[in-house]
């Protein structure tokens, strides 16, 4: 069964919504009404074999914010539970001035199977070649957040050569405007942890359960070079704007009894 044939079957025709929207600037400056929008869709989806179903309106709202126009909200949220076949729109512009917002809100148009037909700019997905468009400009949304994606990446390098906090604190440190702080009550439990481990024969289990950790979670910590005053991210290792509160020493020797205790084990 075709994505239309539920709504055609039960009646007859493929339902069109009609979605208009105009700044009160742009009609006071080019006269651009609801009214004549609506004819021109109205008369497009007509011709082309479909039944109106509902026009929804945005009176004087600006394009730059979808989440505040009520009408369109109402239509994705119909669009999404099936109501219509496809969405008409004078131009891009009168759904989204952001290519970004364009883009990701018709590709979950199309995962509705709801299709998208744009007047002015000739932009549909119902056909073969409107196909290609939508993949055009999909694969051009998929570049834009490939290049956000890439320049993320970049700044948390950066941040980690320049000694910034990339996750959340580790026990033993708070976060405060995105530094790491040693915790005046937390840094001396840690301190406990690697002087107990080092000086008695507790087991890494029994060591766990007495501070409320699992076993993993005990040898992650010993491991945790952040201690050190050390920053680690994606494979490479920085010095830190924060203060140690392991030494050096101390932590050496806590690595080597853990490779023995984990010999041991294997």
């Amino acid at each position: 069964m075709s994505k239309h044939e539920t709504l055609s079957t039960q009646n007859s025709k493929l339902k069109a919504a009609i979605y208009i929207r105009v700044s009160t600037e742009e009609q006071a400056r080019q006269g651009f009404s609801l009214a004549a929008q609506e004819d021109a869709l109205k008369s497009y989806a007509q011709a082309l074999g479909y039944e109106i179903f509902q026009t929804y309106r945005d009176e004087g709202k600006s394009a730059k914010d979808m989440k505040h126009r009520p009408a369109l909200q109402q239509l994705l949220k119909e669009a999404e539970e099936k109501k219509f076949n496809a969405i008409f729109v004078y131009k891009l512009d009168r759904f989204s001035r952001s290519l970004k917002d364009l883009i990701l809100t018709i590709e979950k148009i199309k995962e509705w199977q709801v299709d998208f037909i744009s007047l002015q700019d000739k932009i549909e997905t119902a056909s073969a070649s409107g196909k290609l468009m939508f993949h055009i400009i999909s694969s051009f949304a998929e570049f834009e957040r490939d290049i956000i994606s890439e320049r993320t990446r970049f700044g948390m390098n950066e941040r980690a050569k320049e000694g910034g906090a990339i996750t959340k604190a580790p026990l033993g440190y708070k976060l405060i405007n995105s530094l790491l702080e040693p915790d005046l009550e937390k840094k001396e439990k840690v301190r406990q942890i690697f002087e107990t481990f080092l000086n008695t024969d507790i087991s890494l289990t029994k060591l766990a359960k007495s501070h409320n950790l699992t076993t993993r979670g005990i040898i992650q910590l010993l491991k945790n070079k952040t201690y050190l005053g050390i920053i680690k991210y994606a494979g490479q290792e920085s010095q830190g704007t924060h203060i140690p509160i392991i030494s050096q020493e101390l932590f050496n020797s806590v690595q080597e009894k853990l490779k023995e205790v984990q010999n041991d084990h294997n």
